[in-house]
This record gives C-alpha cells, sequence and structure tokens, in this order.
C-alpha cells in the first residue's frame, strides 16, 4: 500500500472537481521553497497560488541575492499534471545535480540550483481552494473552462475597486475586451474609457499623446492638444502593448501612476488627473525587466493585480460555445438559423489557435458570411494561411488590379485622379465557365476589401483608431484585415 510520502512524490499540483461537465472546485496542493545554503540560508516561500517566480530582481515571489541569479530565474507552477519548474530565459540556468534542465516537473524534495544557491520543493499535505465564478461569462468575455471560471472570480472582486491591472497573454486572447469589461463593471462605467495602443504610435508624439501638449510646444504643435489622460479623467485608461513603451518615457508614466498628476508638453502647470490605469502586453515583462528594457519600479506599479489570460489551445472545452457565439452574430445579421456539421466543430476542435480567440472570430464570421447554407461545414472553414482555389483568385486579382484598386480608395477618400486605363476591381474574366460560385465570390470580397481599406486609411491618414471607429470595427479586426491583404495604415503603393 502506498504511503504518504509516496504519494506526496507524485503529488498533482493541480486538481478539479466535476459534476458532469461543470466544474465546481479547484483544488491547489500547498508547497513551499527552501533556500538550503549561503547567508538566506531556511529562507521559505509559500506556493499559495498557481505559479510563483524567483530571481534576484524585487518583483519575484522569492528574491535570492545572489549574483549569479538573473532578475527574474524561474517560475514554479502547478499543474494537473504536477509541479512544473521552468527557466525563464535565465544566463546561468538551473541545474538538478549535474545536469542542466529548462522545463521539469519536481518531486517532493528535489533540489535544483541557481547561480550560487540550492533551492528545495516540498509538496505538503493540505490544499489550498482556488474560487471559480459561478458564471461562465463576465460582461463580454465567455468561457466556462476551469481556467476562465478562475479570472471571472478575480475580475469579479476587483472590477469594483480602483486596483491597476495588468492583463497578460498572447495575441488575441481578448486582453482588451477584458480591460473594457473591467472597466463596465466599475463604478467609472458611465465616464470615459480611454484607449491609447503604446506600439502604434511614433516615438517623437507618445508624450504628447498620452499627457497633451501646449500651442507652440514643438514643430507641428499649431494648437493645444488634451492627451489620453485628461480624456480619461474620471474613468479608465487602457494601456495597450505596454511593452512597446519607450524606455526614456517609462519614468514619466511611473510619476503619473504614483502621483495622479501630469504635464503638457510646453506646459509648467501641473494637473490633476482621477484615472484607473489598465495596461496589456503580450510580452513577458519580467524577461524585458532582466533585459532592462522595462523598469523594474514601473512593472510593480503596473502589476498590482496581474491577471494572464491563457491561450484557446489551453481551454478548449471553451470552443464549442466560442463558435456558436459568433456563429450566432453572423446569422442574425444574414437572418438565417446557422449550425455547425460534425465535421467543422472537429476542424476547429482540432486546430492549434496560434491567433487564439480572434483568429477564431475570423474563421467563424468568414465562413458564415460566405456559406451558401446554413449548415457550416468543413470545407467552409479557412484556417491560417490554407490557399485553396479562391484565395489564389483573389491574390492574382488583387495583383493585376492594383492600380484599379488604389484609384478606387483615392475616389472614395474625395481624392481626384485623372483618367485610368487597366483593369478594373471587378474582373470579367471571372464570369468564365468553369469557376464555382463560392470561390468566385470570395476573389469579388477580397477585391473590394483592399479597395475599402486604402480608402478607409487614405481618409484617416493612416491612424487605426479613427479609421476603425469610421468602420465600426475594432482595432484589432482592422489591423488583421489590413494583415491579411499586405497593407499598411496610409501606405498606398
Amino acid at each position: 500500500m502506498e504511503d504518504d510520502e509516496s504519494r506526496l512524490e507524485r503529488a498533482l499540483g493541480m486538481t478539479t472537481l466535476f459534476e458532469g461537465e461543470w466544474a465546481t472546485a479547484r483544488r491547489m496542493r500547498r508547497g513551499e521553497l527552501v533556500i538550503v545554503n549561503g547567508p538566506d540560508k531556511g529562507r521559505t516561500l509559500e506556493i499559495l497560488k498557481p505559479r510563483v517566480t524567483g530571481g534576484r530582481s524585487m518583483i519575484c515571489d522569492l528574491v535570492v541575492p545572489d549574483k549569479a541569479v538573473s532578475g527574474t530565474h524561474f517560475e514554479v507552477s502547478a499543474r494537473e499534471d504536477g509541479f512544473r519548474l521552468r527557466d525563464l530565459n535565465s544566463r546561468n540556468g538551473i541545474y538538478v545535480g549535474e545536469l542542466r534542465v529548462r522545463d521539469v516537473y519536481l518531486r517532493s524534495g528535489t533540489i535544483f540550483r541557481v547561480g550560487h544557491t540550492n533551492i528545495q520543493f516540498q509538496a505538503m499535505q493540505d490544499m489550498v481552494e482556488i474560487e471559480l465564478s459561478k458564471k461562465d461569462r463576465f460582461d463580454a468575455v465567455l468561457g466556462g473552462s476551469p481556467s476562465m471560471r478562475e479570472i471571472f472570480a478575480h475580475l469579479e472582486k476587483i472590477a469594483p475597486t480602483d486596483l491597476t491591472c495588468l492583463v497578460t497573454g498572447e495575441t488575441g486572447t481578448g486582453k482588451e475586451l477584458v480591460a473594457r469589461a473591467i472597466h463596465n463593471a466599475s463604478h467609472r462605467k458611465a465616464r470615459p474609457f480611454v484607449v491609447l495602443d503604446c506600439g502604434s504610435i511614433p516615438r517623437d508624439l507618445i508624450e504628447s499623446t498620452l499627457f497633451g501638449h501646449e500651442k507652440g510646444s514643438f514643430t507641428g504643435a499649431v494648437g493645444q492638444h488634451i492627451g489620453c489622460f485628461e480624456q480619461a479623467n474620471g474613468g479608465t485608461i487602457f494601456l495597450d502593448e505596454i511593452g512597446e513603451l519607450d524606455i526614456t518615457l517609462q519614468p514619466k508614466l511611473l510619476r503619473v501612476l504614483e502621483q495622479r498628476e501630469i504635464k503638457r508638453v510646453g506646459g509648467d502647470r501641473t494637473i490633476r488627473v482621477d484615472v484607473r490605469v489598465v495596461a496589456a502586453t503580450n510580452r513577458d515583462l519580467r524577461e524585458e525587466v532582466n533585459r532592462s528594457q522595462f523598469r523594474e519600479d514601473l512593472y510593480f506599479r503596473l502589476s498590482v493585480v496581474n491577471l494572464e489570460l491563457p491561450p484557446l489551445r489551453e481551454r478548449k472545452e471553451d470552443i464549442p460555445s466560442l463558435a456558436n457565439h459568433f456563429l450566432r452574430d453572423v446569422a442574425g445579421r444574414r437572418g438565417l438559423a446557422m449550425s455547425f456539421h460534425p465535421s467543422a466543430l472537429a476542424a476547429l476542435m482540432t486546430h492549434t489557435w496560434p491567433g487564439n480567440v480572434r483568429e477564431m472570430r475570423n474563421v467563424v464570421e468568414r465562413a458564415g458570411a460566405l456559406s451558401d447554407d446554413a449548415l457550416i461545414t468543413r470545407a467552409d472553414l479557412v484556417f491560417g494561411r490554407e490557399m485553396g482555389p479562391s484565395v489564389l483568385v483573389s491574390h492574382d486579382l488583387a495583383h493585376a488590379g492594383a492600380e484599379a484598386a488604389k484609384r478606387a480608395a483615392a475616389a472614395l477618400a474625395g481624392v481626384d485622379l485623372p483618367p485610368m486605363t487597366g483593369p478594373a476591381i471587378f474582373d470579367p474574366s471571372l464570369l468564365r465557365a468553369g469557376l464555382a460560385f463560392k470561390q468566385t465570390k470570395q476573389s469579388v470580397v477580397d477585391a473590394f476589401e483592399v479597395a475599402y481599406l486604402q480608402a478607409l486609411m487614405t481618409r484617416n491618414d493612416g491612424n487605426i483608431t479613427r479609421a476603425a471607429q469610421e468602420a465600426g470595427l475594432t482595432r484589432y479586426h482592422l489591423r488583421e484585415l489590413l494583415k491579411r491583404h499586405g497593407l499598411k495604415g496610409g501606405d498606398l503603393e
């Protein structure tokens, strides 16, 4: 019969309890990390949350004051298959005995070395209860999986407060939706929600965009400009792609977060601002701190609450409900009752979704809009870079009709051009025999999208935020459309 010690050696880090398909609770086995040598011998960190980090930096849960240790050196995460130790791209690595390891599962009692410091992992018998929301959505964010309901439970607690939040996760996981949900569930919901994409503003304009400027403060400042922080006064500012913020501007943002006051560029008056800050990034800011590309003190200020959104491949149980949600939107616009064939659902479940929820929405919307039938089959789904006949035809047309599309864009933007020669956007050769209706229609739709997007960006001087507002799209959706057609903001070449 297995004794307690043996059971602990193979202990699972996380256990999820179910009633039918509905998760009722998540329990995490408590663990400890103990420094076993050097001046900090005996220092202990209790593992009471699903992930803890260790390293020399103060942003770590276990601070290891060893010059041979990187700022954020390692993490230990509690998973359903055990406790996982992972190297966070450290300079000197992690060793178990004589072996250098990057990603391993720990047994209770394992000693690993970082720098000159030995650390022992111990799994305990007692469990920590992790709260799950009783709901499968929070505002517009959907998900019945345990990982999403754990996030919803956090959101239900923090949204009514004014705590600064850092939302992390891969591209397309829904970081902006979470930020909007936090705002909508707060006492600030009737006040402005201002979005700034830190990665889309030129370096020489970001300070003016954030804090505003006075007339004449620099070349081109022909009038006073109110910055994003003032625009958001009383409400919430969402700093998207915060990891792209230039290192030279980070101290000024830190000062605003600490003092809640700004100075416009070229101004000498201090202006108080009452804003809640939610930031997001798909970068690992701990690694950026290691590389001295992101300030440690700014990371502290931003991550008062840290929400990490899981990729779609790690919550596949949410795929059917998400797909049906997106399909209902398309069906409502078309006035149809649409559904998925089992072959289509199987394909959705097996796809790896590198673009996460955003990619799924695009795949389902395209399939629903172009399907000739109310039943979506596997043939209607186009994933990633799949190059069916419709895509090849549309690419040929886009190249052949580039001048026509450019001129159509200019006309829609109110720009007069001399008479043109060459192919039109709609190529009559597409009517020839042998081309299927669906593929031919798709080629025309793609050519229209090229012309529409070029005109849209011309009218808005390449500004994605203004263009998205005019088109009734999210900035992310517009950006993905531009990428798909090889276009850039304001670029008609």
